[in-house]
């Protein structure tokens, strides 16, 4: 094997084992740190060998115990650790890395619930939301610093302090390698499912740079999601997060025209919708329904993105019934963003000015001061409302407001779009004002344009 065979061949083990590797490590030495360091130990070991000896027919496990081994020989340098020593050494009593590198010998059933701690520990409310993302990616996902640095456009240092700093908050707060309670279960199962709705969000729509999507994060977060819902299958809202995240991967094909602009939900070809995706989300859907999790947050934005994926063309939209379904998940989790979606669904079902009265309530909302999708609906329903200049206001101010690249030129675009036709009601004569779009107020035979938000709803 070549140098150059065997390093592919450690990066694809990397990928594959290291969140294994690092939560069976955890377990026995009770230190996320420690363990990623003792993992990252043994990966400089394998690129010793492996070149000269070959890939072992179980190369995760070899990593283990080399693992195992490197913490033996600390425990043994440390001896007010030697109670972990013990522990460690007799789990591999009998065991030995042999011609072939077989593993440590662990049950599924132990790695698998090594797995479970680990996701609850990286994910720990005690750490900021933006350390518990960059340690979920970086234990979880075997992405390195670099690659994490890349997906979120900050610099590599900031990433490997986060990660860092999480880890040593960790080992100061004293947070166990341990599942919660069943009465902290439901806040700190919050906080995972949380995590991974953000990496996905993140990866749906960027935040900023010169990407309109980053697909490579979305299916992370789906890996994990997955992940979860098989060491957790009895919790409901876990299926309704994996549905809603499987649903809106399924439009990853066609939300983008072929020279790269982005494509609005109503404009884009649903023949390019992921069906496997899709039937997987739906089945996720029903799994946390039958669980009793209909009403859970990530299960009605589930629902409400599954109206959507039923429908062949978007006139077959079940308007009616996604503005139901924000109105729970309104009563459910109160928030201005979801209040600001539920606008755009009274739009569709009754009219854009049912919508507009909803959105102008919001706009003294203060976290939604400076929220450019605000701007960007209210320039859409001005539209079909006939009144263009002041669409052309809002969209101007929307694409001002956000740091994405895309985005900011759809939004300009639109705003031009507006400029031409406040022109052209100039030209003839017409006022821009409310009562010259009655024609157009909730009863056009096309399909309406849908608000240029091009971001995961909430739903």
């Amino acid at each position: 094997m070549t140098g150059s065979q065997a390093h592919a061949a450690i990066d694809a083990v990397v990928r594959l084992e290291w969140a294994r590797l690092v939560a069976t490590l955890a377990h026995y030495t009770g230190d996320v740190g420690l363990a990623e360091e003792l993992a990252q130990d043994a990966v400089v070991a394998a690129l010793e060998q492996w070149p000269a000896r070959g890939v072992p027919d179980r190369p995760g496990g070899w990593l283990t115990t080399v693992a195992k081994r490197r913490a033996i020989d600390l425990f043994r340098r440390h001896r007010d650790l030697e109670r972990k020593y013990d522990q460690i050494g007799r789990a591999l009593d009998g065991t030995g890395l042999g011609p072939g590198g077989d593993q440590d010998g662990d049950a599924v059933g132990d790695i698998d619930d090594d797995m479970l701690r680990l996701i609850f520990t990286a994910c720990h409310p005690v750490l900021a939301v933006p350390a518990r993302v960059a340690l979920t990616l970086r234990l979880l996902g075997g992405l390195s610093t670099a690659e994490i640095a890349r997906a979120y456009l900050v610099p590599e240092p900031t990433v490997a302090q986060r990660v860092v700093r999480a880890k040593r908050t960790l080992g100061q707060a004293g947070v166990p390698f341990e599942t919660p309670d069943r009465e902290q279960r439901p806040a700190r199962l919050a906080s995972v499912l949380e995590v991974m709705y953000l990496i996905f969000n993140e990866g749906y729509s960027a935040t900023a740079g010169d990407d309109w999507m980053r697909p490579d994060l979305c299916a992370e977060a789906l890996r994990l999601g997955r992940l979860l819902a098989q060491l957790a299958p009895a919790e409901p809202e876990v299926h309704g997060l994996v549905a809603l995240m499987e649903i809106q991967a399924s439009r990853i094909p066609a939300r983008t025209g072929p020279p790269g602009e982005p494509v609005l939900l109503l404009d884009q070809d649903r023949t390019r919708w992921d069906q496997l995706l899709i039937s997987r989300g739906l089945a996720a859907l029903a799994r946390a329904e039958q669980l009793g999790g209909q009403d859970g947050p990530y299960a009605l934005q589930a629902a409400i993105a599954a109206c959507h994926a039923r429908a062949f063309r978007p006139d077959d939209t079940d308007w009616a019934r996604i503005t139901q379904l924000y109105g729970v998940l309104a009563t459910v989790q109160p928030s201005p963003v979801v209040e600001l979606n539920r606008a755009v669904a009274l739009s569709m079902a009754f009219g854009p000015q049912a919508g507009l009265d909803l959105v102008d309530q919001l706009a003294g909302e203060p976290a939604l001061r400076g929220y450019h999708l605000l701007a960007s609906v209210r320039g859409d329903l001005l539209m079909k409302l006939g009144r263009p200049a002041e669409a052309q206001a809002e969209f101007e101010r929307a694409a001002a407001l956000t740091r994405n690249g895309p985005e900011r030129e759809l939004l300009a675009r639109r705003a031009r779009q507006a400029g031409a036709a406040s022109g052209q009601l100039r030209a003839h004569g017409g006022a821009d004002s409310e009562a010259d779009s009655e024609a157009v107020t909730g009863r056009r035979t096309a399909p309406a344009r849908s608000p240029g938000t091009g971001r995961v709803p909430p739903a």
